[in-house]
């Protein structure tokens, strides 16, 4: 479904649907526990390597309500 431009197509149907544009593809599973920034900005960055043509966005969660508290793109491609 990810082109290398970064465009994203439908494969398995011509009309649009509810959750298209909604989802985003995870790198790793999540980072649960994790304690210190370093480990995630670490993370981003090999992400950034194995897939420089993506948008990148970093998600972060409250572990008590369980629920997201920020997201933000830590990484866009560059395009010529």
């Amino acid at each position: 479904e990810f082109e290398e431009d970064g465009e994203i197509k439908r494969v398995y149907g011509n009309s649009p649907g509810y959750y298209d544009g909604r989802y985003w593809v995870m790198w790793k599973l999540p980072m649960f526990g994790c304690t210190e920034a370093s480990q995630v900005l670490n993370e981003v960055n090999e992400c950034a390597k194995a897939y420089p043509n993506a948008f990148i966005r970093v998600i972060g969660f409250d572990n008590v309500r369980q629920v997201q508290c920020i997201s933000f793109i830590v990484h866009k491609p560059e395009y010529n």
